[in-house]
Order: structure tokens, then sequence, then C-alpha cells
């Protein structure tokens, strides 16, 4: 073995690591939505049945659907489900297109690292200032906001480890296993 290649072994394992950690949180999320519409469930039938009103079912749905939604974004860049247009990834070859899917990686670490520090900034002064929420349930802002702020942190941590992933293969020359995990995936019909 090369000493390039022995790097394509411990990549492999990083991107599956990974990848099965994004779908338990995937599917703990879809559990979480699952009490989020059973609450709104209940808020809505107790507006004939006073026996099932709670109360706040929105306030809580919305809190809710910004925490899943942070959360999803990491499955959804080791599902490879993100939109990226193709059109010179598809004309290029096996090394051009992994560099190019090594990019996209390292452009979505960019984004995310840059969203996780202004989401911090957003908890840190709720923190500061005690901010709750004007609503009924006045609910203290830094309970979802850290939910927010952690599946922020969790894709910048989630993308510089697929990107890592990404490199390692490219040097060992993997250019199908680079493909598998963060290559575009095919469309319906289509063959890699």
């Amino acid at each position: 073995m090369t000493g390039h290649a022995v790097l394509a072994g411990p990549a492999m394992k990083i991107a599956g690591a990974v990848r099965n950690a994004n779908r338990w949180i995937a599917l703990l999320c879809g559990v979480v939505l699952i009490l989020a519409v059973i609450l709104i469930l209940c808020e809505v039938l107790g507006r004939r049945v006073p026996f099932f009103r709670i109360g706040g079912a929105d306030e809580l749905s919305g809190y809710v659907m910004a925490a899943i939604a942070t959360w999803g974004f990491s499955y959804a860049l080791v599902e490879r489900a993100h939109v990226r247009i193709d059109l010179l990834h598809a004309k290029l070859p096996a090394p051009g297109r992994a560099l190019l899917d090594a990019l996209a990686m390292a452009s979505v670490l960019f984004v995310a690292l840059v969203v996780t520090y202004y989401a911090y900034d957003v908890f840190a002064k709720s923190v500061a200032r005690g901010s709750r929420s004007n609503t009924p349930l006045a609910i203290q802002l830094w309970i979802p906001q850290v939910i927010w702020l952690a599946g922020w942190a969790w894709l910048a941590l989630t993308s510089a480890l697929m990107l890592a992933s990404t490199v390692m293969l490219m040097l060992s020359r993997r250019w199908r296993d680079i493909d598998d995990v963060s290559g575009i995936q095919a469309g319906i019909g289509e063959t890699v």
C-alpha cells in the first residue's frame, strides 16, 4: 500500500460514522416532529373539547421546526440530498469531479461556520439579556436557541469531517469512493 492509499480506510470509516450518526439524529428529529404534530392536533381538538386545550402549540412547533431544520441540514449533506448544479461536474474526469466535490464540501463548511458564529452571537445576547418570548409561555429564548445553535455547529462539524474524508480519498485516488461520500447523487433513471 502506498503512503496515500492507507488514508482510504480511515476516510471511509469517518464518512460512515458521520452518516450513521446523522441517520440517528434524523430519526430523533422525526420523533420530535411527530410529537409536535400531536401537540398541534391536541390544540386543534381543544377548540371543540376544552380537555385537549394545551396552549402555546404554535410557539413550540415553531421552535421545533427551527431546530429540526438545522439538524436536518447535516442529514441532507451526508445523504447527498442538497441541490448542486452539475453542468460542469458531469463533463469532468474523476479527479476534476473530486475537486468540485471537495469545493462543494468546503463551501458548506464555510457557510456553516459563518452561520454558527452569528447564531452563537444571538444565543449569547439572549443569555446576557435574559430574553424571553413575548407570548403567554414566556419561554427563555436561550433554550430553543441552544438547540438551534447546536444544529448549526453539528453541520459545521459534519461538513468538516466529510471534507476531510473527501480530501483523504482524493490523496488515495479513490474516485469511486469520493462519488459515494460527497459526489452528486445520480437522478432518477441516471447512472453514475
